[in-house]
């Protein structure tokens, strides 16, 4: 089938450009700094452990200090995975029409949707590739240095790819309507109003302030990425875990409900559709 090739051959053109690559050497970097913290803080936490003399209670439950430490780094993982989505996909069909490539593609036999189909599924592919090679480090980092084990990890690593799957959506759609470089500035711009909406629900919720609640919901419902980024950190942290820590910038105490999934799916295919529907009624 025509989009599998497309799909293939997005993806072979993905690997080859500067951006991914600089992607994947700071990932590189951040997995050996984060495995040379993780074990700093195991070191210091039995440290600490062996001179209160076998005290019976620790002052923060070692589960908890681990939990912690996986958060950062899956929170780290999704943002990385989030800009390599934006800025691989960013030029997806715009770039084309730009450079005139696109006009010689679209004279064959080919359908529009095919083209997007392709693109969007060669993008995908990468965007799975990436997250579960980077979830797969941060867990077994947590596994082999700390001993630790988080729950739901499957369920995470699926809520992980769609959040950057809703942004490779919104980039598709984006690349059907705007310049390659408005595009990335719109789309950062979105990416951006999802990580405060869901920064102020978190406040919010602090405050017990329906106001600031309200706002992050809002935005929840324009970009759903944040909130699938909520509900994978709440499913990955033991109870003790997240009834200690509270509302923080990495997790929520409130999961989003499993309408919000498929909200965020039903949104991805609508996008998507969108962007077909565009890309088909657009003069190149």
């Amino acid at each position: 089938m025509m989009p599998l090739l497309i799909a293939r051959l997005t993806l072979q053109e993905a690997v080859r450009r500067k951006l991914v690559w600089v992607v994947l050497l700071l990932s590189a970097v951040f997995i050996v700094l984060y495995i040379y913290g993780f074990r700093v803080v195991v070191d210091d936490v039995e440290a600490f452990n062996a001179q209160r003399g076998g005290a019976p209670r620790e002052i923060i439950p070692r589960e908890v200090q681990m939990s912690v430490m996986v958060m950062l780094g899956l929170w780290t993982v999704n943002f990385l995975a989030g800009v390599m989505t934006i800025f691989a996909a960013v030029g997806a069909i715009s770039s084309e029409i730009e450079a005139g490539t696109l006009h010689v593609i679209a004279t064959k036999p080919l359908s529009r949707w095919e083209i997007i189909a392709g693109k969007y599924f060669g993008f995908l592919a990468m965007i799975v590739i990436y997250i579960g090679l980077m979830f797969a480090s941060v867990i077994a980092t947590a596994r082999l240095v700390g001993d630790y084990t988080p729950p739901n990890m499957l369920t995470g690593l699926a809520l992980m790819v769609l959040v950057s799957t809703i942004l490779l959506s919104l980039t598709m759609l984006g690349s059907t309507i705007f310049s390659t470089m408005a595009n990335g500035v719109v789309i950062f711009m979105l990416y951006g109003l999802a990580l405060t909406g869901g920064l102020v629900e978190q406040i919010g919720t602090s405050l017990d302030n329906d106001t600031m609640i309200r706002l992050g919901v809002a935005s929840s419902i324009l970009v759903p990425s944040d909130a699938m980024w909520k509900l994978a950190s709440y499913k990955v942290q033991p109870a003790i875990a997240v009834s200690f820590t509270g509302p923080n910038p990495f997790g929520t105490i409130v999961p989003p409900s499993d309408l919000a999934v498929r909200y965020a799916i039903f949104y991805c295919i609508a996008i998507v559709l969108a962007s077909v529907f565009v890309f088909q009624r657009r003069d190149i």
